[in-house]
This record gives C-alpha cells, sequence and structure tokens, in this order.
C-alpha cells in the first residue's frame, strides 16, 4: 500500500527529492513525501499505455507532447508528481531531465493505494498549477471524471464519462477518444426502432 513513508512532519523541495535514489520512486506534494511503490497493476497499466499510444498517434506531427510516466513534473519548490499520462504543447517546459511546469493535460488511472490521493490532493495540485484538463479513470468501474479550468482558473464541477461514451479533449482542441476502445470493451450496438411510415 503506498503511504507517506518519509517523516510527516518534514516538508521537502524539489532539491531534496533530486537527491534521493533512483531507485525509488516520490511524489512530492506540498512538500510531503509520498511513496510510489510498489508497482500498479497490469490493467491499470493497460488502461495508461492505451491512452498514451492513442494520445501519440493523434498528435504526431504537432507541437503537443505526450509522456508516460515516469516522467518528473515539476510543479513548484515543493510539489513533484508523476502523473500516469500528461501532454505538454510549450516546448519551453519540456528539459532533457523533466517537465518544468503545468502539463496541458493530466490523466491519471486509480489505484486503490492512490485513488484518495489522486482526487484531493492532486485535484487541488493540479488546479492551483493551471492544468487545463485533469481526467480520473476508474479502471474498475469503466468511467471517466474530467475536470477543466474555468476562466477564474478553477476546476469546474466534474464531468463523468461511461464506457460507452466518446471522451473529448478540450485541451487538445477536442480530439476524442471512444472509452470503448481505452477499456478494451466491444463497441455498442445501437438499438434500432420499429421501421418508420
Amino acid at each position: 500500500m503506498n503511504a507517506i513513508v518519509r517523516q510527516s512532519d518534514n516538508r521537502y523541495t524539489v532539491t531534496d527529492y533530486l537527491s534521493w535514489n533512483d531507485d525509488e520512486r516520490w511524489e512530492l506534494i506540498d512538500g510531503v513525501a509520498y511513496n510510489m511503490s510498489p508497482a500498479p497493476a497490469i490493467i491499470h497499466q493497460n488502461i495508461a499505455g492505451e491512452m498514451f499510444v492513442r494520445l501519440k498517434e493523434k498528435l504526431r506531427g504537432k507541437p503537443c507532447q505526450p509522456f508516460i510516466a515516469p516522467v518528473d513534473v515539476i510543479l513548484s519548490e515543493r510539489d513533484v508528481v508523476q502523473p500516469d499520462v500528461i501532454v505538454v504543447c510549450d516546448p519551453a517546459k519540456i528539459t532533457e531531465k523533466n517537465i518544468q511546469g503545468a502539463p496541458d493535460l493530466v490523466v491519471e488511472v486509480l489505484s486503490p493505494s492512490t485513488a484518495a490521493r489522486d482526487l484531493r490532493e492532486k485535484k487541488a495540485l493540479y488546479q492551483r498549477a493551471g492544468v487545463r484538463e485533469y481526467l480520473v479513470i476508474d479502471p474498475s468501474a469503466n468511467y471517466v471524471q474530467a475536470w477543466r479550468l474555468d476562466n477564474q482558473q478553477h476546476f469546474c464541477e466534474a464531468e463523468v464519462y461511461a464506457a460507452d461514451d466518446v471522451l473529448p479533449l478540450h485541451a487538445l482542441d477536442g480530439f476524442e477518444i471512444a472509452l470503448s476502445e481505452l477499456f478494451g470493451l466491444p463497441e455498442a450496438v445501437p438499438v434500432k426502432g420499429p421501421p418508420l411510415g
């Protein structure tokens, strides 16, 4: 189970984070260190991979670039996260070692051990940082929650998309993903009504 394993009364910085062992995966949220072990379940990785592949295909030859974890995203001196999938449209934020600043799109796939953090601390952090669109995918119930920044830089109320919906990505100019494909489900067959006339 993922937990805070460094003393919770300590607050760490990016400098501290960069000095830690490369063999361990950590995130910093408001200076609190969270252990990212163990590795996520296979269904989690399959969905994150499917999302990344679809984004990679759609964005080929365009300025926006998708990335899949693990990649460090430095949002402030006390915030470093490794979202499951991100898209960055400003090339100046992409460095050789990490992403410096808010991605345009962040995708987190829920795991039992990290779900509460994804929906509370990380959601609040992504809003503060100015992430334009935040998606949380539930692989066990096959739905997606989407938060998008409004003109006041606050997330609007979440929109929920079911497995048979098409998910529009507003941060990427309306690129759409059929969620049945993302979840590996058969496409819904339209119900035919009686003939007209």
